[in-house]
């Protein structure tokens, strides 16, 4: 059955996502006072989820967490079959206001919606635990944790706190959570007819051309990985260099090595060596040991995967060259994801509908969304965020343009819900 666009009020629903986006801004809300800084198990993090809550219950919503703290609210009884909408509302430790925040705010807003416009809809809220690997040094862990893409073993002792080293699975029960029933997580996804969730573009694409919205056809493959090289630590005064096992140097030929695989790996290929620690770190002594943390991903799996291997086989044959030793270690691999065409095609013709510019295209960012994927038939609409800043306190996206996703997204809803209905 086709609907009529549904057409709400922009300025209003503007006003409203600006007014949330600032109240989870305040002091309240984040560990730094120049940066948005939250992660799970936090202060910061639990009164982040509980305002969120609290406007949810103020419409009628049923809020829970999951064993291990994934936010879930609906407005229907389990059971019942629902469609699903959200993101996440953590932080890196030197982030902005709008990643993650403002997909959780505009799904509010899509709930709000519903429930004024009396549109009926069956609606599920869901707010990811530990996407951005704040807390806890791996991403997307509450999907991974709610798609069984994690084993208890890891959980309960590979997986630890960056601030203090203990395990996930003690941090998760001293929060009040019980770790123990993590693979009932899962159940979250069961009733879900469809799953969409709103983001930042985290590029500059949509910026660039002009374009309000973009609809996600595809999200990149991400793999994480170190690499830690083994030399000797000696005084950086008395020591030769012709006698120097300085790991920092085969750390350096590892990064400029990465650069040039990636590159050839051709378009839509990308790695990062985003983080390099020296030991002990100090200036007058030589690095008897070093660590990469790499960041290498793509649409096409082998591709990138291709790139992970070969700089894994490069640092072991450079740290034997100079008489050290190399290890290279796969942390985490999400491979891409095809959106589904037909939730694709439903936002695609309420983006026709709205009479605004917008685009399909690829994320080169990982989300949640493509854990959900997998087992649910789900999409992403991207918001322009200005100069392609993410992941920095300057980042800065309109709520003009969320107000326009959340029309949108309610259109798509309702063509998807009304579809779903029909088929019985």
């Amino acid at each position: 059955m086709s609907h009529a666009h549904q057409t709400i009020d922009r300025a209003r629903s503007s006003q409203r996502i600006g007014s949330d986006i600032e109240k989870l801004a305040g002091p309240d809300y984040t560990r730094s006072s120049k940066a948005i800084c939250r992660y799970a198990y936090t202060q910061e993090y639990r009164n982040t989820l509980d305002s969120i809550g609290d406007e949810l219950r103020a419409i009628g919503f049923d809020v829970t967490e999951d064993p291990v703290g994934n936010l879930v609210a609906r407005n229907r009884p389990p059971g019942e079959r629902v469609f699903g909408i959200g993101s996440h509302c953590d932080s890196n430790r030197n982030g902005g206001k709008y990643d993650g925040t403002m997909g959780v705010v505009t799904a509010l807003e899509v709930c709000r919606l519903n429930h004024e416009l009396d549109l009926g809809l069956p609606l599920q809220l869901v707010s990811f635990l530990e996407e951005e690997s704040s807390g806890f040094g791996e991403p997307l862990l509450g999907s991974r944790i709610m798609t069984q893409r994690v084993s208890e073993e890891h959980l309960r002792e590979g997986v630890r706190a960056i601030d203090d080293g203990r395990p996930f699975w003690e941090h998760a029960k001293e929060a009040g959570y019980e770790p123990e029933r993590w693979r009932e997580s899962i159940h979250v996804l069961d009733d879900l007819l469809g799953w969409i969730e709103m983001h930042i573009e985290q590029g500059r694409v949509l910026q660039d051309n002009g374009e309000r919205l973009g609809i996600v056809t595809a999200i990149v493959g991400l793999l994480w990985a170190d690499i830690e090289v083994f030399g000797r630590a000696d005084h950086a005064g008395g020591t030769p260099m012709n006698l120097r096992q300085d790991a920092g140097a085969v750390a350096a030929e590892c990064v400029l090595e990465l650069e040039r695989i990636a590159r050839a790996a051709g378009p839509g290929t990308v790695g990062t060596a985003g983080e390099c620690e020296y030991r002990p770190g100090l200036k007058n002594v030589i690095p008897g040991e070093a660590r990469l943390g790499l960041d290498i991903r793509g649409v096409d799996a082998e591709s990138y995967r291709r790139v992970a291997r070969e700089i894994g086989r490069f640092a072991v044959e450079a740290a034997g060259r100079r008489d050290m030793r190399a290890e290279y270690r796969e942390l985490s691999d999400t491979p891409p994801t095809i959106m589904n065409q037909r939730v694709v095609e439903a936002l695609t013709r309420a983006a026709d509908a709205a009479g605004e510019p917008y685009r399909p295209m690829p994320s080169g960012a990982g989300h949640d969304t493509q854990l959900v994927a997998m087992l649910v038939p789900s999409a992403m609409v991207f918001v322009p965020c200005k100069d392609g800043v993410s992941h920095d306190p300057s980042e800065e996206a309109r709520s003009e343009d969320a107000a326009l996703a959340a029309e949108v997204m309610v259109n798509a809803i309702r063509e998807l819900v009304s579809a779903s209905a029909a088929r019985g």
